[in-house]
């Protein structure tokens, strides 16, 4: 009911929290998509003191930390899954300054363009997704209060855009992202689905690849100052930690600054929210400093 009508999360939330403190609250919709020729849902996690300090002529202006969820999520799991009650708890104890976090649906697309063109996620997201958040909530537009993030699919896409635009945000981070140093060898696509083709194009692939963005747009990337994140479990059953330390090792090769952890653990939402708070304080840091 929630995916096709407004969420009624913050009624839920609020009975469920109490007046015991300031609530922020999560606003979910849909748009319609003309790249896409589809509809997108999205949630929305606000402030709590975002109504009022909109309410006014001059309203407050927020950063804004997209985030990408992974494989067989969609844009309510990460206010599902206990990412509300923690980002609720980092402000409450003022761990994390007030930013909109904002989660679109994303399916199986890896957030990129389909190799046979008939889903153009990476443009809709480029062109369309974040003109239309920009323009219906009250978010900064400048780049330093602009970041993105993600979980295993969504680590790929979160860096995959900042690699291929490092003009666009001011910081990036990833767990557990689905990197893959070289084309699987199959033939058919299997879980990967149908962006990378099916039979997997190699050419888009390479084009697609957070390793070769990297390589390609060095001197962008260092030049930007964009701000790099990404932790993996040491015992991911996917092997993503082999692409992790892979990506790390290349980074650091062309000297583009980062932050790197390869911690304890699997590729569950486990593992994602023991560190999830580690990734809102490294974005938290990157906003506070651009003031």
């Amino acid at each position: 009911m929630c995916r096709r009508l407004p969420c009624l999360v913050p009624i839920l939330v609020a009975l469920l929290v109490g007046p015991c403190h300031a609530q922020g609250r999560i606003d979910c919709n849909a748009l319609q998509s003309h790249i896409l020729g589809d509809s997108v849902h999205y949630c929305v996690m606000l402030p709590p003191d975002y109504d009022g300090a909109t309410a006014g002529h001059s309203p407050r202006r927020y950063p804004v930390l997209y985030f990408l969820h992974g494989l067989g999520d969609n844009e309510q799991t990460l206010f599902k899954g206990g990412g509300w009650e923690l980002i609720q708890d980092l402000r409450q104890k003022g761990q994390v300054s007030d930013f909109l976090v904002v989660a679109p649906e994303g399916k199986r697309s890896f957030y990129i363009n389909s190799a046979d063109g008939r889903v153009r996620y990476s443009d809709f997201f480029i062109r369309e997704f974040i003109p239309y958040i920009e323009s219906h909530y009250s978010i900064r537009r400048e780049r330093s209060a602009r970041a993105i993030s993600g979980f295993s699919m969504g680590g790929y896409g979160a860096l995959r855009f900042a690699f291929a635009h490092p003009e666009l945000f001011s910081s990036v981070s990833a767990q557990s992202a689905a990197l893959i140093v070289e084309p699987p060898q199959q033939a058919e696509s299997g879980p990967l689905g149908t962006a990378f083709g099916n039979p997997i194009d190699v050419h888009h692939w390479n084009e697609n690849s957070p390793f070769v963005l990297a390589k390609r747009n060095r001197a962008l990337i260092r030049a930007s100052g964009v701000s790099i994140y990404f932790n993996c479990g040491s015992k991911d059953e996917f092997g993503l930690d082999r692409g992790a330390e892979e990506l790390d090792r290349q980074l650091r090769a062309e000297a583009i600054q980062h932050e790197y952890h390869l911690y304890p653990g699997n590729h569950g939402g486990e593992y994602f929210l023991a560190h999830l708070g580690e990734v809102l304080k490294f974005h938290a840091r990157v906003f506070d400093a651009a003031k």
